[in-house]
């Protein structure tokens, strides 16, 4: 119970004005000053699970593509063309953008780690992912350690935490995957990769061919891996991914896929992000959100980078996905974006949720209307978020 008064007296230091005391049991747990947002919703400060800050300078820079490679070409050509100083001033942009629409958390994919020294304290909870990718096997296992761990000293911020990403099965060998999975035990940290996300990707491993495949033969990367079974199968079967990993995509799985998950205990599954603002740019094939969620797998949601998507805004993430599967209720909804990632990164308990012993990420959106239907106003919420807090501090 939480008791307000204007005015209360602690014999404890001086009166406290507009004040609370919240009580627990038959015991006095805190006492203090009352801010009063008025007719506003607080809810928990929202968790984007893929993101590319990197990125964010390039809105509506690619037209849409009509082939998933050519689109990585495109972006390819467009990295070579930047410096540091356009990387650090899209990852400040992007930082701005998620706090614009409320997200106090990211699970961010870092392409160039070497910047890390030269940015300042983030602005919002950070996980930055270390990007790994080998494909054309010019970089020794001492040296993508070497630079992982070199990563990970770099920050000191209480805000920031790492992890890491080998990028995608046609660009990162098992053995990388299996480094990671070593480095990753050794420092407890999440892990994450891109799977199953186009048809070019599936063609590439299930039948030895298509657009994807001979573009990563003329990379001169080994297709010895290619020609029998899914991405995902690819990855699973020979070990290299596990029920701890966050795999962004997930879009094109076939029954035997769905069968390696059904194997697994119910909850034991991999977490599964999906982008829906990505998916609709890229027109991928329809995401399983029904099938994964039926064989009790954890759904999040990210939003993926600005170059495949028109916003950081996981409100409206959260439309899309209500919108093509209208059976997820808004509070299910909100879910994949709070108390979902919050387990997909081992924070069950202090992100995600307002309660006690959770860190005090919060964020407030107006209240329209009444209590019953508070969860659909808060995904239909379309303005930037007016008041955040995180870990304990009011953001200006």
């Amino acid at each position: 119970m939480i008791i307000r008064a204007r005015q209360v007296v602690t014999m404890d230091g001086p009166p406290i004005e507009n004040g609370a005391v919240a009580i627990e049991g038959n015991r006095i747990v805190a006492v203090g000053p009352v801010l009063d947002l008025g007719e506003q919703v607080l809810l928990p400060g929202l968790i984007n699970a893929h993101c590319h800050l990197d990125y964010s300078m390039m809105r509506h820079a690619i037209a849409r593509p009509k082939q998933f490679t050519a689109w990585v070409q495109r972006i390819n050509a467009l990295k070579r063309s930047l410096d540091s100083a356009d990387y650090l001033a899209a990852i400040r942009r992007g930082f701005a953008d998620l706090q614009k629409w409320g997200t106090t958390s990211v699970c961010n994919i870092e392409a160039f780690p070497e910047l890390m020294t030269r940015l300042g304290p983030s602005p919002v909870r950070t996980w930055w992912f270390y990007e790994m990718i080998d494909i054309r096997h010019r970089i020794t296992t001492d040296d993508v350690v070497a630079g992982a761990l070199s990563f990970f000293q770099h920050r000191a911020n209480s805000l920031d935490s790492f992890g890491l990403s080998p990028h995608a099965p046609y660009t990162a060998s098992l053995n990388l995957y299996q480094l990671a999975n070593a480095c990753a035990s050794s420092f407890t940290m999440p892990l994450t990769t891109h799977v199953a996300e186009s048809t070019e990707e599936f063609d590439m491993f299930r039948h030895a061919g298509g657009v994807l495949y001979d573009f990563m033969t003329s990379l001169q990367r080994p297709m010895r891996d290619c020609g029998a079974t899914t991405p995902f199968g690819h990855l699973w079967s020979t070990g290299a991914i596990d029920s701890q990993w966050l795999l962004v995509h997930m879009n094109t799985l076939l029954e035997e896929d769905f069968q390696l998950l059904a194997e697994l205990p119910r909850g034991a599954g991999p977490h599964v992000v999906h982008c829906p603002g990505s998916h609709r740019y890229f027109s991928h094939p329809p995401f399983p959100a029904r099938r994964l969620h039926e064989l009790g797998v954890n759904l999040c949601l990210g939003t993926d980078s600005l170059a495949s998507t028109d916003s950081l805004s996981l409100f409206e993430e959260m439309r899309m996905l209500g919108a093509v599967e209208p059976w997820l209720r808004p509070e299910e909804l909100l879910r994949m974006v709070t108390v979902n990632p919050a387990r997909a990164l081992r924070r069950r308990g202090q992100l995600g949720k307002i309660a006690p012993g959770a860190l005090a990420d919060l964020i407030a959106v107006p209240a329209p209307g009444s209590l019953g239907g508070v969860y659909e106003d808060i995904v239909n919420h379309d303005d930037p978020v007016s008041w955040m807090m995180i870990d304990g501090q009011i953001c200006a």
